[in-house]
């Protein structure tokens, strides 16, 4: 299954969706699968301010526990709180219902360095 077309990627498996200043933040679908059954997801709170590759919080599985990265700077502003009762939406829907923060982001030209689907999905494919 392709990586959707309208994300940008980081080596790290987080896909970033830019609406204006507004980066929403997941892991990709190649992370769920190394990840296998995801268990506990935590997120730094509304508020807190994040560097450029800075962890933002941590998903947790049955077979690992791995940090969460912001490929840009900026505010988290929204933590998808569905997440404290199902985790699994990150397996289900990891593009979807499975995303993690939202940030306001301080410099919004630098998400077009990130990857787009078909460079991501050419390094790591499915």
């Amino acid at each position: 299954m392709p990586s959707p077309a309208d994300a940008r990627y980081s080596d790290s498996h987080e896909w970033h969706r830019l609406a204006g200043d507004v980066l929403t933040l997941g892991i990709t679908r190649h992370a769920v699968d190394m990840l296998t059954d995801v268990t506990y997801v935590q997120v730094k709170p509304v508020g807190t301010r994040v560097n450029a590759g800075q962890a933002i919080g941590e998903v947790e599985s049955v077979k690992a526990t791995s940090d969460v990265y912001s490929a840009l700077a900026g505010e988290i502003v929204e933590v998808n709180t569905a997440l404290n009762d199902d985790p699994s939406l990150v397996n289900t829907d990891p593009y979807g219902k499975g995303w993690l923060c939202r940030l306001k982001v301080s410099e919004p030209g630098k998400f077009t360095a990130l990857m787009d689907a078909s460079a991501y999905d050419g390094k790591y494919p499915a």
